[in-house]
């Protein structure tokens, strides 16, 4: 099937603008964050700490929304820091313990929120002598494993205290290896960063002849250093009747935190902080409920993704549409923006360019016709009759091969009453007197 006339000319003025429609789209692409992967690496600490526990509910919880959560067990947060700090490991993002981190050696990290609080925990043999770590001068310290946020936070303290030199003998021990040598009596003393209710924490809040230090100078701690906060663990709320702890216990507290690499999908930032919110919003012994995740007790500079996300809320699309869904609308607004802004200029300026090539088809006749008709005010000879005649008739015949829509047809027959009337005045035109007579016309 043969396209007529007014097809050709919609494809003609349709063509340019298509072209620029796709100019526009592709130019909006290259700007348009690509669709997110739909797996990432966590670096979660032990398998049987606080950070693989959650690690794992965010796993189910990302599960639901078609995205895999590998996890990755490591020694601690130091060593989790390692890692997303390698852009050649494949972990994406981290559970890491407050006060470890250092921006100006890691600019490429950025934290997602501060989880919970996570008490540093030191526990001796026997009754403490005093609340203070001087205690501690000459013991056998379990401070924790290579890459552990523990030994990390321990020597630290440790060292403000002046206690990391002999005669101080600091052990390689950390989590249920810690716990048993220091009921074996293998060391004197040991530091670990848990939760209260983790069940490291009771067994050691339970057992006899070990006892928590309550930290008499915890705040002095906290001014000097912002990454600790303090916590207490007041007297028997771990178990009334048992009346455990037998004491209320002063703790120093940094924040656990999610830190990211700075490249991580905007979508992933926030879907794990969906997750981060049902995980931990309900508070603990030490966290009212709605506290966490928050904005602050950050090392890193805080996500601007995870900003937006943390104190707006989700978008309208994610609270109404699976992540997937409202990801793929949410790009495709982006992408629509510049072509809606192209179009709508368009769409009015195409129409009347329309119009004027319809009726430019119509109108270029008129030039020729008023030719004609400037010949008929005066007598005409026989010859110059015929010759307009037969140009008339020659014009006659392309106007009927002029193709339009039927809501131009109007001015086309207008055209051809105008040709048929102007045939009239030309015949008329050799009855003139003093004219020669008119020949038949051509």
């Amino acid at each position: 099937m043969r396209m007529g006339q007014s097809g050709k000319d919609i494809v003609k003025l349709a063509l340019p603008a298509l072209l620029a429609a796709a100019a526009a789209f592709y130019v909006a692409f290259l700007f348009v964050e690509p669709a997110p992967p739909d797996r990432l690496a966590i670096a979660t600490g032990g398998t049987g700490g606080a950070y693989h526990h959650f690690a794992e509910a965010y796993r189910e919880i990302l599960a639901g929304e078609d995205v895999s959560l590998e996890l990755r067990p490591t020694s601690g947060s130091v060593e989790n820091l390692s890692l997303l700090a390698d852009p050649d490991s494949g972990v994406d993002v981290a559970f890491v313990q407050g006060g470890l981190g250092d921006p100006a050696a890691q600019p490429d990290l950025v934290a997602l929120a501060s989880l919970y609080y996570e008490p540093i925990w030191i526990f001796q043999r026997g009754a403490p002598a005093k609340d203070r770590l001087s205690a501690l001068a000459g013991k056998r310290i379990a401070i924790g494993p290579e890459g552990s946020g523990t030994r990390a936070v321990a020597l630290s303290l440790l060292e403000a205290n002046r206690l990391s030199a002999p005669p101080t003998r600091l052990l390689a021990l950390g989590g249920a290896e810690a716990v048993e040598a220091l009921k074996a009596g293998r060391v004197d003393a040991a530091f670990f960063v848990a939760g209260a209710r983790s069940e490291l924490i009771l067994d050691l809040l339970r057992s006899e002849g070990l006892s928590p230090i309550s930290l008499a100078r915890a705040e002095g701690y906290a001014q000097a250093d912002a990454s600790f906060s303090t916590v207490t663990l007041h007297e028997g709320v771990i178990d009334f009747a048992a009346n455990v702890p037998s004491r209320d216990v002063r703790l120093l507290a940094p924040a656990a935190t999610l830190v990211a690499r700075a490249e991580l999908h905007p979508a992933l930032v926030e879907l794990l902080l969906r997750a981060a919110i049902r995980t931990h919003r309900e508070g603990g012994l030490f966290e009212a409920p709605g506290a966490f995740p928050a904005t602050r007790l950050l090392d890193f500079p805080l996500s601007e993704e995870a900003r937006r996300f943390l104190e707006r809320g989700p978008s309208l699309l994610n609270r109404v549409l699976p992540f997937w869904a409202a990801n793929f609308l949410e790009r495709m607004v982006v992408l629509l923006i510049p072509l809606i802004t192209l179009m709508l200029p368009l769409m009015r300026f195409l129409p009347p360019v329309y119009r004027w090539r319809i009726r430019a088809r119509i109108y270029r006749w008129y030039k020729q016709l008023r030719a004609i008709d400037s010949a008929t005010r005066v007598p005409l000879a026989a010859p110059e009759q015929s010759r307009l005649l037969s140009e008339l008739s020659r014009i006659e015949e392309e106007v009927k091969q002029v193709s339009v829509p039927l809501s131009y047809a109007e001015p086309l027959y207008h055209l051809r009453l105008h040709i048929e009337l102007l045939r009239g005045k030309l015949r008329d035109a050799a009855q003139t007197p003093g004219a020669a007579p008119a020949g038949p016309p051509s």
